[in-house]
């Protein structure tokens, strides 16, 4: 099989940019659904990169096994927030594949979404190219997988099993050079169109 997207870190490329969220999350205890959204921004960084170093000696692994990775930042609004809630942020990612075809490894964060905290999850494409994560925290575990249906849309799917149980579905278009960017944007302001909206993990 030939793959369009042959590895984690060309995903991880082709997912740079700016984004609009739009998600649906189903939160099994209460039985209702809230609605959601972000702006975010991906941007490639060089395996050599000094921030995929430090993360990888924060993990304690070998800086030379990180393959490649992304710094992404977000700004979010809830349907259920309430004044003063917020929910903007970044992280880093490193990817570290553990065979030669860079589709399934370990994938490094320097702050979780569960859990504000270094968190370790797993990685694995499918043969539809789909990049499936599953990263366990100590209340809960939190699947997810992300696909393209073009260039400039990506639809994610998630789980989340533990202390809080719920399901989304979100997707997320790809902004042009002319719309709005966070990073242009004083920390914590929100695009007014999405002030309804909500993303419970940030990216």
């Amino acid at each position: 099989m030939t793959s369009a997207i042959p590895n984690a870190v060309h995903f991880f490329q082709q997912s740079c940019g700016r984004w609009r969220s739009q998600r649906s999350v189903h939160h099994l205890l209460h039985r209702r659904a809230e609605a959601g959204g972000s702006l975010i921004v991906v941007e490639d960084l060089d395996p050599d990169d000094q921030r995929l170093q430090t993360l990888a000696e924060q993990h304690g692994q070998s800086p030379g096994s990180i393959a490649g990775g992304s710094f992404v930042r977000w700004s979010a609004s809830m349907a259920w927030d309430q004044n003063g809630d917020a929910h903007d942020g970044e992280t880093i990612f490193g990817l570290i594949p553990d065979g030669d075809d860079g589709r399934s490894g370990t994938l490094l964060r320097d702050l979780g979404y569960a859990e504000k905290a270094p968190a370790t999850s797993t990685f694995q494409m499918d043969q539809q190219d789909g990049l499936i994560l599953c990263t366990s925290y100590e209340t809960m575990t939190v699947w997810e997988r992300f696909w393209f249906t073009s260039p400039n849309v990506r639809l994610r799917s998630s789980t989340v099993e533990g202390l809080s149980n719920n399901a989304s579905f979100c997707m997320e278009t790809r902004l042009s050079d002319d719309t709005v960017d966070i990073t242009e944007a004083p920390a914590g302001a929100k695009d007014a169109s999405l002030q309804p909206l909500s993303a419970p993990f940030g990216w």
